[in-house]
């Protein structure tokens, strides 16, 4: 979005009747700049996993193992 907000605005120079196309590049210039900073922010916030093993024992001698995987811990854990 940035780049095409760019080409818009400083590399065509013609004029239409209906639309003011540096406006609209700077617009989308601007968008592109919002939509890289969001996902940047996304993608280096700090994920955490938890992962839980229980094992025991069945009645009739068998074993028993559980796992359960959790991208966000649970609220007690520090």
């Amino acid at each position: 979005m940035f780049v095409i907000g760019a080409i818009l605005t400083f590399a065509l120079n013609f004029e239409t009747g209906f639309i003011d196309l540096d406006l609209v590049g700077y617009l989308l210039m601007g968008a592109g700049i919002v939509v890289f900073v969001i996902g940047l922010v996304l993608a280096l916030r700090k994920r955490q996993s938890v992962t839980t093993v229980e094992s025991g024992v069945t009645a009739d001698g068998g074993t028993v193992t559980q796992r359960r995987t959790s991208t966000t811990p649970p609220a007690d854990v520090v």
